[in-house]
């Protein structure tokens, strides 16, 4: 059974195609943004257009924008295709990749979380967005991956920082509770954008979408 996996939850674009347990072919590449125009193009150019019986994709946290354009995507596919569709915490992806090159057997992960909070966590789907003293008194694993690891551990004066970012080619290797059916958005906090009045408008006018 053919599986494509997708994460656009970072600054990185990140998607694999495996048959079964073996990796048929990936695109991992740092972009920043514009996930929205070069995710389809990157599936597209996979083996057989990346075509699976069977979608995961990351499902946050990360990116707000990022979350939303894996998981329209994932799900488009999964209907066009009549695949399975599966979501999947893209903390614990992280963790997965810290894991298969560090060879530690338990990671913590500490990622930029916005509004000057980390996202942290030590387990799938277990994680909390804090304030950075707040994160370091949680995080009890002496290895760390993320983008904030090397500050945790700084701040906490030991333990390893390990370099480790959203890479679906370590898809396999996520535990079983980091996966989900479906395609649920898991956001760290709601969107900073909020419906309200056009600029000048007066109160008969519609709220702005």
């Amino acid at each position: 059974m053919r599986t494509l996996v997708i994460d656009t939850t970072s600054q990185f674009l990140s998607i694999a195609l495996f048959d079964d347990d073996s990796l048929v072919a990936f695109d991992h590449r740092a972009i920043g943004r514009g996930h929205a125009e070069q995710l389809i193009p990157a599936i597209a150019a996979l083996p057989g257009g990346g075509r699976a019986d069977s979608i995961w994709v990351g499902c946050g946290p990360g990116s707000f924008t990022g979350i939303r354009v894996g998981i329209a995507a994932a799900r488009a596919l999964a209907f066009a295709w009549g695949a399975e569709l599966q979501g999947f915490d893209s903390l614990a992806l992280i963790a997965a990749k810290a894991r298969s090159v560090s060879g530690e057997p338990h990671v913590g992960v500490a990622c930029e979380g916005g509004h000057g909070q980390w996202l942290v966590a030590e387990a799938p789907q277990a994680w909390h967005a804090l304030d950075p003293d707040a994160a370091v008194a949680m995080i009890e694993a002496d290895s760390v991956a993320g983008n904030c690891a090397n500050a945790l551990v700084a701040m906490r004066g030991w333990g390893r920082a390990i370099d480790s970012e959203p890479d679906t080619r370590a898809a396999r290797l996520m535990p079983a509770d980091a996966m989900f059916d479906g395609a649920t958005a898991l956001y760290a906090r709601a969107p900073d954008a909020k419906p309200g009045l056009a600029p000048g408008a007066g109160a008969a006018a519609r709220p702005s979408l």
